[in-house]
């Protein structure tokens, strides 16, 4: 008797352990799921702004209208590598990294800026 009751244990055992087996991946599901949203919701748009905002920064020429981070407004004048001159008044021109320009204006703005 006692030698059936051990035997009834060992498959009811080994029946519980092979419906465990999927529950752990299943288990992961929710975390793999919550990854996929972050990275198409948070992640990728901000590579994607990265990259346009790399793409003005390297074409940036002579005659284009910027504000800088910094809040000041100016027309480039001269172009270098890392540098620009940038013309804020009427002979007044200040020297500024590539990296501290915010955003590209329009063509005439400045003219329209007191």
């Amino acid at each position: 008797m006692i030698s059936v009751a051990h035997a009834q244990e060992a498959a009811s055992t080994a029946a519980n352990a092979a419906n465990a087996a999927p529950g752990g991946i299943v288990q992961f599901l929710p975390l793999i799921f919550i990854f996929i949203v972050a990275y198409f919701l948070l992640l990728r748009p901000q590579m994607k702004r990265a990259k346009e905002h790399k793409a003005v920064m390297d074409n940036l020429q002579k005659g284009d209208e910027i504000i800088t981070q910094g809040g000041l407004t100016g027309r480039i004048t001269k172009v270098g590598e890392g540098y620009f001159a940038l013309e804020v008044s009427d002979k007044v021109e200040v020297t500024v990294q590539r990296s501290a320009v915010q955003m590209v204006l329009p063509k005439g703005t400045l003219k329209s800026v007191p």
